[in-house]
């Protein structure tokens, strides 16, 4: 674990823009103002979130002022960070809807007193000539040498206008929190220094740009999103959480603990580090009493292979069912252990699906109600059947 105040505060981070321009910010003795900013583009954060949110925190416990821009405005627009096409754009309802989970969530990270800024308070009063007077502070030509643009550029993929006005936004941001230091992802670089350079015109210091990794998901190759199933969400049952993250690839061990907690990884046995960070995680989000027995619980299921204490149930009732027998993905269904009818039959055909300790293999399979059955999806879903 990092002892030195500044290498703290690095650690993890991929380039630092510029350091010596950290120092000497740190240097004069006074709390700095480092900004975050987030769109409420969804309901729900996951742990690829966080990494920027503890890096936060770390300034917070470090003396320094955090800023968390909620970007209610830019999330009309939609990061083009890291897409091969045009976002949709949200609307007021879904961003506000957005909005009080997102809250809620980023509270079990940050510690209390930190600063909210929605960018909606400035975006909001601009007219169209302080539009296009911002507008003339970036070319098109510089804007091109983001990859995002120029490879959708060469590519024929069509680039809206509004698009381009993103980077600007979140620069102006920076300007209108006067941020000594913005935090991002690898992927956040050319925003990060639209920042910079508005900061520059406006007359102040321009401001540090530290970027962090973008944190695979449980696959091991791309980033940690829902929308690829590899994520594990912060509001997900401790058990849920557990479980998922015992299965993380090795080769992202390290990273993990990097990233995700103030642990070093410990030597060993990767199942042991897995344990360690499984542990660690949970009781960061649900507490020491949650980590104890969502680790137990998952000993009793995997190791000693037991069932678990509580399940939820399905129940049917009588002649619901003709000839007591069922298809097995509307079984599925019924106890809603899977998000699809097609991922049902993917799981069954993989042999993650069982009655009894029975596995079903085929998609088309009819299976016998029997009251007290156990119904079992993947490694941690189950269901007891309960006929009457």
């Amino acid at each position: 674990m990092a002892s030195d105040p500044l290498a703290k505060l690095l650690r993890g981070a991929v380039t630092v823009t510029t350091e010596e321009e950290l120092k000497k910010k740190l240097a004069r003795g006074k709390p700095l103002r480092i900004k975050l900013g987030v769109d409420p583009t969804a309901p729900d954060l996951h742990l690829g979130f966080t990494v920027g949110l503890r890096k936060l925190r770390q300034f917070q416990d470090a003396g320094h002022t955090a800023v968390l821009i909620i970007g209610d405005y830019t999330a009309r627009v939609g990061d083009p960070s890291g897409k091969n096409s045009t976002r949709p754009m949200l609307g007021e309802a879904e961003i506000q809807a957005n909005l009080t989970s997102y809250l809620a969530q980023a509270g079990k990270v940050l510690n209390p007193g930190y600063e909210t800024a929605f960018n909606g308070t400035w975006f909001g009063k601009m007219t169209f000539t302080d539009i296009l007077k911002l507008a003339s502070q970036m070319t098109v030509a510089r804007m091109l040498e983001r990859d995002d643009f120029s490879n959708r550029f060469k590519a024929g993929t069509p680039i809206s206008l509004h698009e381009m006005l993103y980077p600007l936004m979140q620069g102006y941001d920076s300007v209108m929190v006067k941020a000594d230091v913005e935090l991002g992802g690898t992927d956040q670089t050319f925003n990060l220094m639209v920042g910079r350079d508005l900061q520059r015109e406006a007359g102040q210091e321009p401001q540090v740009c530290l970027t962090l990794p973008l944190i695979e998901g449980l696959d091991g190759v791309r980033k940690m999103s829902k929308s690829y199933g590899n994520y594990v969400g912060l509001n997900e049952a401790p058990k849920e959480m557990f479980g998922k993250l015992m299965s993380v690839p090795d080769a992202l061990m390290e990273k993990y603990f990097s990233l995700l907690t103030d642990l070093d990884m410990p030597k060993g046995h990767p199942r042991d580090a897995k344990v360690a960070l499984a542990r660690e995680i949970v009781r960061m989000y649900h507490g020491e009493e949650a980590a104890k027995a969502a680790a137990g619980e998952f000993d009793r299921i995997f190791s000693k292979k037991e069932l678990p204490d509580e399940m939820p149930e399905v129940r049917f009732l009588p002649g619901t069912v003709p000839e007591g027998r069922i298809w097995i993905v509307k079984l599925v269904a019924e106890a809603k252990l899977s998000a699809s009818n097609s991922e049902t039959r993917r799981l069954v055909s993989q042999g993650a699906v069982s009655v009894d300790a029975e596995v079903v293999s085929d998609p088309e399979a009819k299976v016998v109600l029997k009251d007290g059955s156990v119904l079992r999806v993947g490694k941690r879903r189950f269901a007891r059947i309960r006929l009457g």
